[in-house]
């Protein structure tokens, strides 16, 4: 019987344990912004091209994945999620790199976020073609728009607005 409520006991504690890191996981006005992206996404880049976008939240709420679909262009993933704390990205370009960016310091209701390179996975060198900053401008709860600055290629700022799909 004593093993019964040891084990008992121990359980609960576990899942208290889990549940309060969760719950910071998640405790981020910055993140909660992300979230609040959740849905399909429909636009055009400033040199004409359709793109479509999903965001999703994902494993257990703690990170927000980002299908990106330029009209003729490979789909790119972003993963959005908290380090520390901080609200950081890797983004899972068409080029084969993941450059890794995390966000600026803000305010809890601020109207864009700024991220900016820290590392990256697969580039020959830093001066690699890779998105090397981004901020995403929430113009409203159904206007987004993401403007992306590239170093070490021949594409230097991009930039696409998108809609909600409702």
């Amino acid at each position: 019987m004593k093993t019964l409520r040891g084990t008992s006991l121990a359980s609960c504690a576990l899942l208290a344990f889990v549940s309060l890191l969760i719950a910071d996981s998640t405790a981020s006005p910055q993140l909660e912004k992300m979230k609040s992206l959740a849905g399909d996404w429909e636009g055009k880049a400033d040199n004409g091209k359709a793109m479509k976008a999903n965001y999703k939240v994902v494993s257990g709420g703690s990170a927000v994945a980002e299908t990106l679909s330029p009209s003729g262009e490979p789909e790119m993933l972003t993963v959005y999620h908290l380090d520390g704390g901080r609200l950081v990205m890797t983004h899972y370009c068409s080029m084969g790199n993941q450059p890794r960016m995390q966000a600026d310091a803000s305010a809890g209701n601020a109207q864009s976020l700024s991220f900016h390179f820290v590392s990256g996975t697969n580039m020959a060198s830093k001066d690699a073609p890779h998105m090397h900053d981004m901020k995403i401008t929430f113009n409203d709860a159904d206007h987004i728009t993401e403007e992306w600055s590239m170093k070490g290629g021949p594409m230097e700022k991009v930039a696409f607005q998108l809609q909600r799909i409702k």
